[in-house]
């Protein structure tokens, strides 16, 4: 059963704060650096699961000064090349990208691996200072298959990308911010602010448009214009259009 509106619900790896228009979500191992392991797997579907259904925005974080250290590295060494194939992580960070409401990760300290292929998915990323992302999944003997491969290029183009996850390049926040990998800065003690502060921005625009917007920006560019023609043709017969132009347009004549 959900905690109340506002309350924090404490599962077995994360803290959970619902609120009418967002979901908060603490990534809560602190003994291991908040590594990705199966229960934590479990628990965020179970969070996309809920935001698939009512969407909300959703504000993922950590704690301790560190994002995520990366995946279990104790659960991956034991995993088989058939679990390989399950896709354990990748099926969960493509769920968190396709949710309906955008998704705002806030990175303080380590955002590494499997953390840092988690903060790829999410919509926006605000870093601390003392932000160090990327993928050291080489010097492990794995690769980095559960969005790093084709995201991160996309992100800060493919000659920054191939530093990253051929050469086990480390970005401070700093880096981070001038490759466009996260778009703010806050300090430690004021990170959950800015993601609130980001979410408020998003919650003044139309939920509906909203939606429509990042489900069309994710299609292939084949699909487009007609795609962003047919989101507009519903929109525009919608009452929010015209409740917000109107008062657009009655704001103008002051």
């Amino acid at each position: 059963m959900p905690a109340p509106v506002g309350e924090t619900q404490a599962l077995g790896t994360i803290l959970v704060t619902r609120h009418v228009d967002r979901v908060v979500v603490q990534l809560n191992r602190p003994d291991v650096r908040n590594a990705i392991n199966q229960a934590m797997v479990d628990e965020l579907h179970g969070v996309c699961a809920e935001l698939e259904v009512e969407p909300r925005i959703l504000i993922l974080i950590g704690g301790d000064g560190v994002f995520a250290s990366g995946a279990d590295i104790a659960e991956l060494r034991e995993r088989s090349g058939a679990d390989a194939l399950k896709a354990i992580n990748t099926q969960l960070f493509i769920r968190i990208a396709d949710l309906p409401m955008p998704v705002i990760a806030a990175l303080d300290g380590y955002a590494l691996g499997g953390g840092a292929e988690l903060a790829y998915a999410a919509d926006f990323r605000i870093g601390t200072p003392r932000l160090k992302i990327g993928n050291p999944e080489t010097a492990l003997g794995i690769v980095a298959p559960a969005g790093a491969l084709w995201r991160l290029r996309e992100l800060v183009g493919e000659p920054l990308a191939k530093e990253i996850l051929l050469a086990g390049r480390m970005l401070g926040a700093d880096e981070a911010l001038a490759a466009n990998l996260i778009t703010r800065l806050a300090e430690p003690d004021e990170l959950l602010a800015s993601a609130l502060a980001l979410a408020d921005e998003i919650s003044t625009k139309d939920n509906q448009a909203t939606r429509y917007t990042k489900a069309i920006m994710s299609v292939p560019l084949g699909e487009h214009p007609q795609i962003d023609l047919e989101a507009q043709s519903v929109l525009f017969e919608s009452p929010e259009k015209r409740r917000r132009m109107t008062e657009f347009l009655e704001r103008r004549k002051t």
